[in-house]
């Protein structure tokens, strides 16, 4: 019930554009404190716990897997500066709040503040897939909520312990000793296990299929082991170990990636939905006035001041420095470290104890809610977001491609325009077209070009298997469905012994659309035409209209989204859409262009 709950959010999250780390919670207070389908109680609660927190290493691994280097040198100083000065200071301000104003023991404040400083990739991530960010201030949240979700998480063991130990007679020096034991068991044996991994897979000692469930086991042994010797130093590990493996240029890495994305989704989905469905509701009745007043001031005055002053002279713009004082969801980490704490802290009868795991989950669901329907909002008014993957992404530039790069771009499509050769730019620079100047499927690609805001893709080079690679490159991160490549030629693409059908993109525009035949009808004159649908002239009006040899290259929607036309997506044009087709002109409108623009004939044989 529990999977089926998480992934059903997941996908309705999908449908209506919410942050998929709402309808989770939603769904798991529905089935468990609403309903009463999921039992709940200490045994429970001590029960998921393992599988909690062996879930939570995979969600940390699969996190340090996509931290890159490039990354931390464009946001390198703004991510010190979040994690080395701002986590202390949230930890500070985060228990002189508690204290003050929900009335907390200075040892139950102190471990309060702590957990607050997660900020993990369990409910980033999802927010950042769906928000549309730009890259820097993407990698600003995503290298801060990696990088303190386990140091958050070591932060309130310690500082659990100190008081623990000090009630035994001990104190700074078993605290110290812990925090420098924990470093050296998570770098030492996470960077030496990611290194030994790698090295591995780059001689071949894996083969591919075992490569990805290799790596798997050696996370949750990695995670054992440092858990071993010594308490909560796992999730460190875990980490260092994916941003070591992720930092090694490994062959098949993308790969590996992918099937991780995979199983940190549904991983995401059972866990938050099984922490929230096990609460006790008398832990939700708990909530008063002064812990709904604490739960604001973390929202509304901790977390803007810690930021604001931690990167105050860091070089980042301030509509930066506004979105981050503002997005801090908390997620499964603090959840299942306040799980632990709380009801230790009140064994050991700490005054305020028992409130730790109703403030905690609140603060987690205010900033979910909070910061999850806002992150989008906000970041289209600071000017740090797309509003929708608006953007055209066209790879080969050729004349057939600069012109249609015109058309989209006089009816207000962001396009791009990529392509190796500086030459066959030439003439999309001087129309004003946005290009991208190398190999598309390049590192240096991936770092520079913001694919969140690409809604299209079209593959128009004259490689055929290029165009086919291309969109198989793309289509994990813009969509199957949105990636499309100039068909092969007549029966190539349903020749079994062509290339697969799952390595290649959608068939743009028909079979009679292949790149020697589209740069021939251009030299000979077929032109690009625009016709907008209305009620009174819809889509019927306009086939009776056309020429039986034009052809449908794009459907653009009212909000100014591209959507290359496929005989393989059968979406009928509606009024309000605008169509642009390549045919032949009208005899007032007959085009004479250079014949030494024509392609080579193609020889028999």
């Amino acid at each position: 019930m529990v999977l089926v709950v998480g992934v059903g959010a997941q996908w309705l999250a999908w449908r209506v554009r919410l942050p998929a780390i709402i309808l989770l919670a939603a769904g798991g207070l529905l089935i468990g404190p609403v309903a009463g389908w999921v039992p709940h109680g200490p045994e429970m609660a001590h029960a998921v716990e393992p599988a909690v927190a062996l879930c939570v290493a995979v969600i940390l691994f699969e996190g340090g897997l996509s931290l890159q280097r490039s990354e931390l040198r464009v946001a390198a100083r703004g991510v010190r500066r979040l994690v080395y000065v701002g986590g202390p200071l949230a930890w500070l301000f985060g228990s002189l709040a508690a204290h003050q104003i929900a009335d907390l023991s200075w040892p139950v404040a102190l471990v309060f503040g702590a957990i607050l400083v997660v900020t993990g990739p369990t409910v980033i991530m999802p927010l950042l897939r769906q928000a549309g960010l730009n890259r820097r201030v993407s990698s600003y949240l995503k290298w801060e909520g990696i990088v303190n979700d386990p140091i958050g998480a070591l932060l309130a063991v310690l500082t659990f312990q100190f008081f623990i130990f000090a009630g035994e007679g001990q104190g700074w020096a078993a605290v110290i000793e812990g925090l420098a034991s924990a470093i050296a068991v998570a770098v030492g044996l996470g960077g030496l296990v990611g290194w030994l991994t790698g090295k591995g897979f780059q001689r071949g000692l894996v083969p591919e299929y075992l490569k990805s469930p290799v790596m798997l086991t050696l996370v949750l042994l990695v995670y054992a082991l440092s858990n071993l010797a010594q308490e909560e130093a796992g999730l460190l590990a875990v980490t260092v170990m994916g941003i070591v493996v992720g930092n090694m240029n490994l062959p098949g890495l993308q790969d590996m990636k992918r099937f991780k994305e995979y199983i940190t989704v549904m991983l995401v989905s059972v866990v938050f939905v099984l922490l929230t469905a096990t609460m006790d509701p008398d832990v939700v009745r708990a909530v008063n006035w002064s812990n709904i007043a604490l739960i604001a001031t973390i929202l509304f005055l901790v977390r803007p001041a810690a930021v604001m002053l931690a990167t105050m002279g860091a070089g980042m713009e301030i509509r930066e420095r506004m979105l981050l004082s503002w997005i801090a969801p908390r997620g499964i980490v603090a959840a299942a470290t306040a799980g632990v704490m709380g009801p230790a802290l009140a064994q050991h009868d700490f005054a305020g104890a028992e409130s730790l795991l109703p403030l905690v989950f609140g603060v987690i669901f205010a900033t979910v809610v909070a910061h999850g329907l806002s992150i989008g909002w906000l970041g289209r008014k600071l000017g740090l977001a797309s509003p929708t993957r608006d953007s055209a992404l066209i790879v080969g530039a050729s004349p057939w491609t600069v012109e249609l790069g015109r058309v989209l771009q006089d009816l207000e499509v962001k396009v791009l325009i990529a392509d190796n050769s500086w030459h066959k730019l030439r003439p999309a620079r001087l129309a004003g077209i946005k290009v991208f100047y190398g190999e598309i499927l390049s590192e240096f690609a991936d770092e520079s070009v913001e694919l969140g805001h690409v809604g299209a893709v079209l593959a128009a080079t004259d490689n055929d298997a290029y165009n086919a690679l291309v969109c198989t490159a793309l289509a994990p991160d813009i969509g199957r469905d949105r990636v499309f490549q100039l068909p092969m030629g007549p029966g190539e693409d349903d020749d079994p012994k062509g290339v697969a059908l799952g390595f290649k993109g959608q068939m743009a525009f028909g079979e009679e659309a292949e790149y020697e035949n589209l740069w021939r009808l251009y030299v000979d004159g077929w032109i690009f035409t625009r016709t907008r649908l209305t009620d009174s002239y819809g889509y019927s009006d306009f086939l009776g209209d056309a020429d039986s040899r034009t052809m449908q290259i794009v459907r653009i929607r009212p909000e100014s989204r591209a959507q290359f036309v496929s005989p393989q997506q059968e979406v009928e044009p509606e009024a309000g859409d605008v169509l642009v087709c390549f045919g032949p002109p009208r005899p007032e409108e007959v085009t004479v262009r250079p014949q030494g623009d024509r392609p080579a004939e193609a020889l028999p044989g």
